[in-house]
């Protein structure tokens, strides 16, 4: 299997929104958006899946050094390997894959957050600065775009955090802020047994309103002229948003006991009208 190949594997399997978006892209652009995302499922499922704290730090640890040696040509990861190209075609910087390490890491330390300004870092580094570096590789010409690409990624992962909170919470984790659920009137206890009330609906709305506030932010600062190339990035926002929707026209509540999801065919159509119309 090639470092491509692994990498495809990795990304098909995930069942991501995410893959749906790449599949419109030019070869070579895909396989380096394909390469970041298989990088992005590894270190990710460290934080999710390895019940051990240490053995998951010690594997956060072996990336770390991995993009060292990646970024001095000596890569030993099949991911890594697929990565040496693009990093060095589209100028991806070293420091931004570390901060998505720095965030799993993040994910193995924190399971709560006591403010907005807290979450507002994790989103950072495990979203914003995946945006910072797609858009690279889409390409652009005006540097509002990469502020677009910020607040895009912010949007994606406040819609993850919303569509989650249930599933979150089998984990022992709590995104939404703790003085957040005390302004609404909602405990720990409720979320993490997933009680129904007014006050975790009015919660929770106010969590999607925030998400979708931030994708009006990031429509409102894509140039024109950067359209065309970030049409990947505003496939990955139709789905995202989509899903959003469906979760507030349903019953918001519904994610704190079962997970909403759209269907393969539905994503992809989606993606085929949302690129014929940029």
């Amino acid at each position: 299997m090639t470092p491509q190949e692994y990498c495809q594997k990795k990304a098909a399997a995930s069942g991501s929104s995410f893959y749906y978006s790449f599949l419109f892209l030019p070869k070579p652009k895909r396989e380096a958006i394909t390469a970041l995302y298989a990088f992005c499922r590894e270190v990710d499922d460290i934080a999710d899946e390895v019940q051990d704290f240490n053995v998951a730090r010690t594997k956060l640890e072996w990336w770390r050094t991995e993009i060292a040696r990646l970024y001095a040509g000596q890569p030993q990861h099949p991911v890594s390997k697929a990565l040496q190209g693009p990093i060095k075609q589209y100028g991806l910087q070293q420091q931004h894959l570390i901060e998505i390490i720095d965030g799993m890491q993040m994910d193995l330390e924190q399971n709560r957050y006591r403010d907005f300004t807290e979450l507002e870092l994790y989103c950072y580094r495990v979203a914003s600065v995946v945006g910072l570096l797609s858009a690279s590789i889409f390409g652009y010409s005006k540097p509002q775009t990469l502020q677009y690409a910020l607040d895009l990624g912010m949007a994606f992962q406040l819609t993850n955090i919303t569509r989650d909170v249930g599933e979150d919470a089998r984990r022992g984790r709590i995104y939404l802020p703790i003085d957040e659920l005390e302004k609404f009137g909602v405990t720990e206890d409720d979320i993490l047994h997933g009680r129904e009330s007014d006050n975790m609906r009015q919660l929770l709305e106010f969590q999607a309103s925030r998400a979708e506030s931030y994708y009006d932010k990031a429509f409102a600062e894509l140039p024109d002229e950067d359209r065309k190339p970030q049409r990947t990035g505003l496939i990955m926002s139709a789905i995202y948003r989509t899903l959003l929707k469906e979760i507030k026209a349903d019953n918001i509540q519904v994610v704190l006991n079962a997970r909403v999801s759209l269907t393969p065919l539905r994503k992809l159509w989606l993606a085929w009208i949302t690129w014929v119309r940029n």
